[in-house]
């Protein structure tokens, strides 16, 4: 019988590691293919790693909470299916040089990440991941700092989690003593008043909790959106521009026609695959807009992905992505808006679906918001926010006169990274796509 290597399947070309959140399998118990076999989630997306072959689960590698990388083997499956033999392996082989080889090179990798950081984190005791000891030193967390925070992991183990849950609830850096010192050692022993460095002190305490409080543990997903939040607001100078819009051609054309759609296409004609288009056209006509910032340097994007920001059942958000969307006519952009909606909220998205956007459009109308001032989703430069639809009052323009009539509206709320998009660009971006919605065929055919 045949022992099958269950690896961590590759999840992006971003992704390298993912942590293990639970197992949905034990030893011993009886595997079908493409059965979940356990729950990993990662900085993107949570997911589930399916069997690939039938057989019995009789040996798990790792456990909940510890971090895998992309294509190490996390679980042993026995079965009866012909496998190739570089998934399979004789239990009776000796493995010691193997794991004696694999133990020398994470060594060698662990130490040059030492060397690079600055920081000898191998004087502690305490295991740290190759991933905490980076984001240490990327936060400038020293050793005596890491050695302080509690471990929510396995035997008390510092995650990925914990560290940047330090890191957001205002942890002092080591900076802020050394910039405290440095007026003291210029001084030479003269009085330096203190007072007015207690309230900066005092911001850093722990906020004063009634006994009534309740105190809720913020999720792995919210802990990361919030992470990602206050990261982007640092890195991009966020501006916005509003526009209000005309969509009544817009709203005739979709009851005239969603029935019918719903009818051939088994699909609902929802407004916003209609708005993605109009997004998807004007990026065409202003192509800085679909952009990136490296360091010095702007990454003009060949392809038009679309990130539609989607509401879970738990009230957080994901991003999935459609991709070359302007390629798409209204039956494809409706089918997959549909689709990875769907998909969003049962938690099916894969990490694929939800990596490599080029612009995001959020609709804050949903909950009854007329407008927003949404944050632009890293390393994106720009976000759309669409506003609720309401009939409202209106001059309407034409040959004979004015006159006032009743119209369906809606604003537009233009975020953009003021860095490398100017005000003329992200407002004439925002008014193409109002015109293009204003414009809009009501005798379209589907």
């Amino acid at each position: 019988m045949a022992k099958f290597e269950l690896k961590l399947p590759k999840m992006g070309e971003s992704v390298a590691e993912a942590t293990i959140t639970s197992w949905l399998k034990e030893v011993g118990d009886t595997i079908e293919a493409d059965e979940p076999v356990l729950e990993i989630a990662t900085d993107k997306v949570d997911s589930e790693v399916p069997s690939e072959v039938d057989g019995k689960l009789v040996e798990k590698l790792f456990e909940a909470d510890d971090v895998v990388q992309v294509g190490q083997t996390i679980a042993i499956i026995e079965t009866e299916a012909e496998i190739d033999s570089d998934d399979s392996f004789d239990l009776e082989e000796d493995t010691e040089e193997e794991e004696d080889l694999v133990d020398e090179l994470e060594a060698r990798v662990e130490n040059a990440q030492q060397a690079a950081s600055g920081e000898d984190f191998s004087d502690s005791s305490r295991f740290y991941s190759p991933l905490v000891k980076n984001i240490a030193k990327e936060e400038n967390i020293s050793l005596e700092e890491l050695e302080k925070i509690d471990g929510t992991g396995k035997d008390g183990r510092v995650t990925k989690h914990d560290i940047l849950a330090y890191v957001e609830n205002g942890r002092q850096r080591p900076s802020t003593n050394s910039a405290a010192e440095k007026p003291q050692q210029a001084s030479k022993g003269k009085k330096i008043e203190t007072s007015r460095l207690e309230p900066a002190v005092a911001q850093q305490d722990t906020p004063v909790r009634s006994g009534e409080d309740e105190i809720i543990e913020m999720s792995r997903m919210g802990k990361m959106i919030a992470h990602h939040m206050v990261e982007s607001v640092q890195k991009s100078a966020h501006v916005q521009s509003f526009i209000e819009v005309d969509i009544t051609n817009i709203w005739n054309w979709r009851n005239k026609h969603k029935a019918d759609f719903l009818k051939r296409e088994g699909e609902k004609l929802t407004f916003t695959p209609i708005f993605m288009e109009a997004v998807a056209k004007a990026i065409r006509d202003f192509p800085m807009i679909n952009i990136s910032v490296d360091g010095d340097k702007v990454i003009k994007k060949k392809n038009i992905n679309l990130g539609m920001a989607a509401a879970l059942p738990d009230g957080n958000l994901i991003v999935p992505v459609i991709r070359n969307a302007d390629r798409l006519n209204i039956v494809g952009m409706a089918k997959a808006v549909n689709d990875l909606a769907a998909r969003a909220r049962q938690n099916k998205l894969k990490p694929d679906e939800i990596q490599g956007g080029t612009y995001t459009v959020t609709n804050v109308g949903t909950f009854g918001s007329v407008m927003g001032t949404p944050i632009i989703n890293q390393p994106q430069v720009g976000i759309l926010a669409l506003g609720a639809i309401r009939k409202v009052p209106a001059v309407i323009e034409t040959p004979d006169g004015d006159f006032i009539g009743i119209r369906h509206k809606m604003f537009l709320s233009h975020s953009y990274d003021h860095r490398v998009v100017n005000g003329a660009l992200g407002g004439q971006f925002v008014q193409r796509v109002a015109q293009y919605l204003e414009g809009f065929d009501k005798d379209r055919e589907i």
